[in-house]
């Protein structure tokens, strides 16, 4: 059997494993990241069925380790992930090793024409099977709440922590495009407060246990990766799937949505939507067969509304479990001296400001939805008084070892703005690009020609765009 990724490998054999349990059959995981001695001893003493990736299958196919001459059953899993992986000249390897007397199972998410070609060129004249996605009753809401945000290019990390703070998920996947975009991203998210880690194909495989390790130990609460880091991670319960970038297909998107609401459980699914990517929203509403809510971003208005929300069900929760003995002298004593709603509203207003904090929050700009565009949230008029944006040139980056931590440490520290409103991050080479709010750009620009930033004094300037000297 070839899985894409050492993750699936391992959670496919055990759970062979676990379903032949008493009836004797061995099953061995095979795969990169690991010793191959100690494989090569696994595969000599024999195995009735092997899970492996297609590289690490083939390297023992050409030490002689792994003998496909008996071979009976070839299946292939996550088809189009081992090619968007790189794998296909692997896999036409492998397939030319095998027998030619032999059944073969294919089983893929998306249908692209690659893989009816494999399909073509190795299988035997192969019934298709094809799984119906499941419908939901007249009536009856499905159990993953579908959102989509039209967002500008520059204010999606300002978009993503509105929608963070306004969901409060338990757990959640943010899946991206890019290893750098996804890298990127953490550096923003962790930047801002928030347990953010990596995940993509570039990273070391004890590197991928790690983060692993803490996301299901709950020491993280987002992961952010790219579809292929993804495939076949064994999470058992996510709240929310973010598509920070939309993603390439609709097959694409019903299969990253599909993380959430498993099991009978309520799931969000939250996409956000560049103008110029509006169709592909119209292309997933049509394969899917349903309406994806175009919301407008949520308003300082309704942050505070949702945050004072928080705050009211945590007093409500401290109430219930009583023990409030030791304070009630206290209550007392002020309502010999204030009304006594003053004095359980300045207490609210304590508990609020210590849970949440006292940082302005700035608007983010709304934008209308494209003639014709689906599922419009009609309900929701567009933000009051967008602040502009401007993105500000700092003439030092990766090379300096700059990070996006480093700007924004830099910013809130001598500039005095609250993190949140910092915009969208790019680090270069030898520049960095940071967007900011227009009325405090001046501001900032005069901090940071002020400061140092890794020990050093940098430029810092309004960015004059691509035709600048940088």
């Amino acid at each position: 059997m070839l899985v894409p990724t050492r993750e699936l490998s391992m959670q496919v054999a055990e759970a062979i494993h676990m379903y032949a349990k008493g009836v004797g059959v061995s099953v061995v995981p095979v795969y990169g990241g690991a010793p191959i001695s100690a494989q090569i001893r696994t595969l000599e003493r024999g195995a009735a069925i092997v899970v492996a990736t297609p590289g690490r299958a083939l390297d023992h196919i050409r030490r002689g380790t792994l003998k496909l001459a008996r071979l009976r059953m070839l299946v292939l899993d996550e088809a189009d992930e081992m090619l968007d992986m790189g794998f296909a000249e692997d896999l036409d390897a492998i397939l030319d090793s095998t027998p030619g007397e032999k059944q073969t199972a294919l089983f893929s998410a998306t249908m692209p024409a690659r893989i009816l070609s494999i399909a073509q060129r190795h299988l035997k004249d192969p019934a298709r099977v094809t799984i119906a996605t499941e419908k939901t009753a007249a009536g009856k809401l499905p159990r993953v709440r579908q959102v989509a945000y039209l967002v500008p290019r520059a204010h999606k990390p300002a978009v993503l922590d509105r929608v963070l703070d306004m969901e409060n998920p338990a757990s959640a996947l943010v899946f991206c495009r890019t290893r750098l975009e996804v890298e990127t991203l953490v550096e923003t998210l962790s930047a801002h407060g928030r347990r953010a880690q990596a995940l993509h194909g570039g990273m070391e495989q004890r590197q991928r246990d790690r983060v692993m390790q803490m996301f299901r130990g709950g020491k993280a609460d987002l992961l952010v990766a790219t579809d292929v880091a993804a495939r076949g991670l064994d999470i058992e319960h996510l709240s929310h799937v973010f598509n920070y970038d939309v993603p390439a297909s609709a097959e694409a998107y019903v299969h990253r949505i599909g993380r959430t609401g498993r099991a009978g459980r309520a799931g969000t699914a939250i996409m956000l939507v560049e103008p110029r990517e509006h169709r592909l929203l119209r292309t997933i509403e049509a394969f899917t067969k349903q309406k994806i809510a175009v919301a407008t971003v949520p308003t300082v208005a309704d942050l505070r509304a949702r945050q004072l929300d928080v705050t009211k069900a945590s007093i409500r929760e401290r109430i219930l479990a009583g023990d409030l003995d030791d304070v009630r002298v206290v209550v007392e004593s002020l309502a010999q001296e204030f009304d006594l709603l003053q004095v359980a509203a300045a207490a609210v207003k304590l508990a609020h400001l210590a849970e949440v904090g006292d940082e302005g929050e700035r608007e983010i700009p709304a934008l209308p939805a494209p003639k014709g565009a689906p599922g419009r949230d009609a309900a929701r008029g567009p933000n009051d008084a967008p602040g502009e944006v401007v993105r500000l040139f700092i003439g030092a980056g990766r090379t300096a070892g700059i990070r996006p931590g480093d700007l924004v440490g830099a910013i809130t520290g001598e500039a005095g703005i609250a993190s949140r409103d910092l915009g969208a991050i790019e680090i270069a080479d030898r520049f960095s690009l940071i967007d900011v709010p227009e009325s405090r750009a001046d501001e900032i620009v005069a901090a940071l020609r002020a400061a140092t930033l890794r020990g050093k004094k940098v430029t810092v300037r309004r960015d004059r765009g691509p035709s600048s000297n940088r």
